[in-house]
């Protein structure tokens, strides 16, 4: 019995490759140590984020590379750095912050091509690797703690960073916390739960405490969910690695969409960009691009199967 219609397939176009001159076969001396070899693409990219001018920056966490992508699709490495840079969003006074998994939260200066250590500890102790983050309205910010917690260790956590300076644990019991978005009232954090394979609901009380966390959205098959993006409708756009997909729900959690990459199995993060913000810029990992998938024209229409 199907719980919902079958969503709406839609392949999206290749917006921009990476180039040849920045792909490495090489892996650095601590992957290798972990069991790990060059990534199939020459890059693993991440973190999609769109500044003021149109302009994509994406992050390659295993060489600590940040690039940036021009609207014509033209590369530019900004910085390589002693890091593994994953999560990236740009603040409305246009600071760019980047959740390293290696070196906690940091901020990176593009005209200069340097990072700087913003804060790399909670009470004292080494986060356990930073993944994805989201900005508020209020400028408060919100990062996801990953490191390799699972379903063996569900101590991940969601931290909060006041723009006052104050940093909080929201919440600290989940197994694999990765990409994350506010809804439109700022109300609901929702947190990818990729070794859960689920999108945790984390609905905040006036005080800014948590309370009634739980499942959203349970998906199936594969590495769980990665990084999200949020319309102005609270749709969740989800990138599910290993579907090779990114799931477009609606705000009650039916899903709409499925855009399948036409490059590798592996999708990890998306972010809304163009004029319009009606096109999904997705990033494929292991292909080294990122693709851009048009959507139907949105509205309420676009959030019913009628």
């Amino acid at each position: 019995m199907n719980l919902f219609p079958p969503p709406q397939i839609i392949t999206p176009d290749i917006f921009a490759e990476l180039p040849q001159k920045f792909r490495r076969s090489d892996a650095p001396a601590e992957r290798v140590a972990a069991g790990r070899g060059a990534p199939p693409g020459g890059c693993f990219l991440e973190g999609p984020s769109f500044d003021r001018e149109g302009n994509l920056y994406v992050t390659d966490i295993p060489y600590g590379r940040i690039f940036r992508i021009s609207p014509k699709a033209e590369w530019e490495l900004v910085i390589e750095y002693d890091g593994e840079p994953n999560g990236l969003k740009i603040h409305k006074d246009g600071r760019i912050f980047v959740a390293d998994h290696k070196r906690g939260l940091l901020l990176l200066d593009a005209q200069r091509g340097s990072v700087a250590p913003l804060i790399e500890r909670h009470n004292l102790q080494h986060f356990k690797g930073l993944s994805d983050l989201f900005f508020a309205g209020n400028g408060d910010l919100y990062f996801t703690d990953q490191g390799q917690t699972g379903l063996q260790d569900a101590s991940g956590c969601v931290y909060r960073l006041r723009a006052t300076g104050r940093l909080e644990v929201i919440a600290d019991n989940i197994p694999s916390p990765n990409g994350l978005v506010l809804n439109k009232a700022e109300n609901i954090v929702y947190v990818g739960v990729t070794r859960a394979n689920a999108v945790w609901r984390l609905p905040l009380l006036p005080d800014g405490t948590v309370s009634r966390m739980g499942v959203f959205i349970q998906l199936s098959g594969g590495r769980g969910p990665d990084g999200m993006a949020i319309d102005e409708h609270d749709g969740l756009a989800v990138a599910h690695p290993d579907m090779g997909a990114v799931w477009i729900f609606n705000h009650r959690g039916e899903p709409l969409y499925r855009i399948q990459s036409p490059k590798s199995e592996v999708v990890t993060n998306c972010a809304y960009g163009g004029t319009d913000r009606k096109t999904l810029y997705i990033v494929d990992s292991d292909g080294g691009c990122v693709l851009a998938a048009k959507l139907p024209t949105a509205g309420r229409a676009m959030y019913s199967h009628a």
